[in-house]
């Protein structure tokens, strides 16, 4: 599976943001450096800064640019001459969309998609099609489309309102995969029901060629697919790096967060500033023998850090662990003092600690 970086346009895309050239141009050199095939600057239509930003990460980055477009020419040459590498025409297949957000029958939508499509190539870009809300499209729609577009490098289905789970989408993949290559098909899930990692885990496993990922889950709504997550839960579970440099990881997606003026929850998965915090009494005196014992993973496998705190839920155990790593005799009065003296002057890292532990 290769991955799709959509921070900078699904996050420009969230209330209140208005990413410039070169923070976004910043963000998308941050993401090239971990080995992302594709990174979606924007939407070169509407403008700068989003044009500004596709023309000058096309000229720096690895990563192929890409630029979203609808199914209209004006938008798929507003692409082509911003200089993405890869134009990624859109629309929508399916009867509430067709009807409401286009206003087109499904013939008129597949013959905009076709000429769209074709100007791409004849412009010299490579041509992605991504099928809005395509999970709530009949499959043998979706199957017709992905066969009648196999000039495309990749059809993407899109979760767009974020309704899918790993049962639906499995569903759903397996139907169309009995008739098309899903090696050829991509998906573009969002996070509403806090699934999109789930549901793109599920599309690997079923061998979906494609998918859209975001730092942090940055997007409209409750965002997108994290990358982060997908990356950790793809080595530990799959030995599956999708090709990127893993131990750059974190440091990677925390610049692109600085850069975007962007933060997380300091709880949130693989990111969050506390993830790899302990303080309990009872998991620190084990992490202090054996991290793997109370962690998932080895954060710096991934670039990240862990952090042990020792103060008043420093119980007996880590004490003693404490002293032992000091080098100092363990004996029940020394427990005694270091117990009550981390609880007095902690909370305290695990260097202060060893050197308080060689005081008492």
């Amino acid at each position: 599976m290769r991955l799709q970086d959509v921070t900078v346009r699904e996050g420009g895309q969230m209330p209140g943001r208005s990413y410039g050239v070169d923070d976004r141009v910043t963000a998308a050199s941050a993401l090239d450096r971990l080995g992302l095939d594709y990174v979606q600057a924007g939407f070169a239509v509407t403008g700068d800064p989003d044009a500004a930003a596709i023309d000058r990460a096309a000229s720096v980055c690895d990563a192929d640019i890409v630029s979203i477009a609808r199914a209209v020419p004006r938008d798929v040459d507003a692409s082509l001459d911003a200089g993405a590498d890869v134009v990624e025409v859109f629309g929508p297949l399916s009867e509430l969309h067709l009807a409401h957000t286009v206003g087109k029958s499904r013939a008129e939508m597949l013959e905009a998609m076709r000429a769209a499509v074709d100007r791409v190539r004849e412009g010299g870009a490579t041509p992605f099609l991504t099928l809005v809300d395509a999970f709530r499209t009949p499959p043998e729609v979706v199957v017709d489309a992905v066969a009648a577009f196999d000039d495309c490098a990749f059809v993407s289905f899109a979760d767009t309102v974020g309704n899918a789970t790993p049962r639906s989408v499995r569903a759903f993949l397996e139907s169309v995969g009995e008739s098309v290559d899903l090696g050829r098909t991509g998906v573009h899930l969002h996070d509403d029901l806090g699934c999109a990692t789930a549901n793109a885990l599920v599309a690997y496993e079923l061998g979906v060629g494609k998918a859209d990922v975001s730092v942090a889950s940055l997007g409209e709504r409750a965002g997108n697919t994290a990358l982060e997550e997908l990356v950790v839960a793809g080595v530990l579970d799959y030995d599956e790096g999708f090709g990127l440099a893993v131990e750059e990881l974190v440091p990677a997606c925390r610049d692109v967060l600085s850069t975007l003026g962007e933060s997380v929850d300091p709880r949130k998965a693989v990111l969050g500033e506390e993830v790899h915090e302990h303080e309990s009494g009872i998991h620190v005196a084990a992490m202090l023998e054996a991290p793997s014992s109370m962690e998932p993973y080895d954060p710096t496998r991934f670039g990240g850090s862990r952090t042990l705190v020792f103060g008043p839920e420093t119980g007996r155990g880590g004490a003693r662990r404490l002293l032992d790593r000091a080098g100092a005799e363990v004996t029940d009065e020394r427990v005694e003092r270091l117990v009550a003296r981390l609880a007095d002057e902690g909370p305290m890292e695990l260097d202060d600690a060893v050197s308080l532990a060689d005081e008492v």
